[in-house]
């Protein structure tokens, strides 16, 4: 037909359909692979155990939800501000003072697509192609794309049991290059649940400043924090030793908000237009009805709900966390804060991918290998969810004292 045009594909490797080579350095998720395997076990009719998902299995909390119906009822429907609503910016900061003590600027709080959006803005932000930003290993390996996306480099510092899986001053500073942009640190952190400790975090923000150097601190489990008997954390923020840190946190793992995609940033000052036109243009603006939503997760019955549910979550800690020792597998550092272990299985002789696969094929027991969050040790360790009930988790040990009885 006259002024059709049509073309033929060239298959696989047409030049004309390359995708960027960054793709190239994006690996797939073990768990997800896993995940697929353990939705086929169930589909067949087996049921699975899940150790294996960084999501909370209690649905978001009621009052959140009655709040998102009123938005949806009422047409809260439409953009907001690309920097959220200014009801919500001046709710968090309120979060801040009423749960830390501190006078935190509405102007300076940043409502982004869950903590994702917050890290890719940053990223964008702050880092030039080439740059180097600094990250534990292991660590979440997503933090590794969101750099790609911007051209900048990662480099990984390896942390060991013995170190507590911390990163120190001194080993930033003696890893520190011309290249080295900043340091990005969870805390708590995935997978290992550690929190850095008050004196420690100070020294590592001193050391990053003293470089010129930006630290950004990943605090979406700050609320999760359990310690011994129930004791309060050191802290409730980094924003309490600088301001001049970069913090990130979520709606979804406390507030158990997964799915609504909400989080937010506190940035310096002088980060607030430029971090405004970033977000106009990337995003928008975040979810309107789930900001609406947002508003009650910090209302006192929404959070009645959330701290009965941390403290069950310590309690799963502790189940796991025992039932495991009593099987032989090692959880060399405690876990203070978020609902991960880091468990060494190398004595099974079975490296964590071996150990992961069987598990699930043999016993229906989904876990993740280590290999998902670095390379340091990678082989040896694979990471416990304890976002299961109590039942689930004493299947689970179960299922893995008889698959460590048949390995022997």
């Amino acid at each position: 037909m006259a002024g059709s045009y049509k073309t033929q594909a060239k298959g696989p490797h047409s030049r004309r359909l390359r995708t960027a080579e960054r793709l190239s350095d994006i690996a797939p998720f073990r768990v997800m692979q896993l995940m697929e395997r353990a939705k086929a076990l169930e589909a067949e009719g087996h049921r699975v155990v899940h150790f294996e998902v960084g999501e909370p299995d209690f649905p978001t909390a009621e009052p959140i939800v009655a709040a998102g119906q009123v938005a949806l009822e009422a047409g809260h429907t439409k953009y907001t501000q690309a920097l959220g609503t200014p009801e919500l910016r001046a709710r968090i900061a309120a979060y801040y003072r009423e749960s830390a003590g501190l006078s935190i600027k509405p102007e300076r709080v940043v409502v982004t697509t869950g903590a994702s959006g917050g890290l890719l803005l940053l990223a964008a932000l702050l880092l030039n192609p080439e740059d180097e930003l600094l990250l534990p290993d292991p660590g979440y390996p997503c933090n590794e794309v969101f750099l790609g996306v911007v051209n900048a480099r990662p480099r990984r510092l390896p942390v060991d049991a013995e170190a507590g899986f911390q990163v120190t001053a001194e080993r930033l500073a003696s890893e520190w290059t011309p290249q080295t942009r900043g340091l990005l640190l969870g805390s708590p952190a995935n997978p290992t649940g550690v929190l850095t400790p008050r004196r420690d975090l100070e020294a590592l923000i001193r050391a990053v400043h003293e470089r010129e150097g930006l630290f950004l601190l990943d605090e979406i489990y700050q609320g999760l924090i359990y310690g011994e008997g129930g004791s309060q954390p050191e802290y409730r923020t980094g924003l309490a030793i600088s301001d001049e840190v970069f913090v990130l946190n979520s709606f979804s793992k406390y507030f158990g908000m997964t799915g609504w995609r909400l989080g937010w940033m506190v940035v310096p000052e002088q980060c607030i237009d430029p971090v405004s036109r970033l977000a106009q243009n990337l995003f928008i603006s975040p979810s309107s009805i789930a900001q609406q939503a947002a508003l009650a997760a910090f209302d006192a019955p929404a959070m009645a709900i959330h701290e009965t549910r941390r403290a069950q979550f310590a309690a799963r800690r502790d189940q796991l966390a025992a039932g495991l020792r009593t099987l032989g597998l090692g959880i060399p550092v405690d876990p203070v804060g978020a609902f991960y272990l880091y468990v060494d299985v190398s004595s099974t002789g079975l490296d964590s991918e071996q150990f992961c696969w069987r598990l699930i094929d043999e016993f229906q027991v989904a876990v993740t290998p280590g290999i998902d969050f670095g390379e340091h040790l990678a082989d040896r360790y694979v990471r416990f969810a304890y976002t299961t009930g109590e039942e689930a988790i004493d299947l689970g040990l179960e299922r893995i004292g008889q698959a460590l009885d048949s390995w022997r």
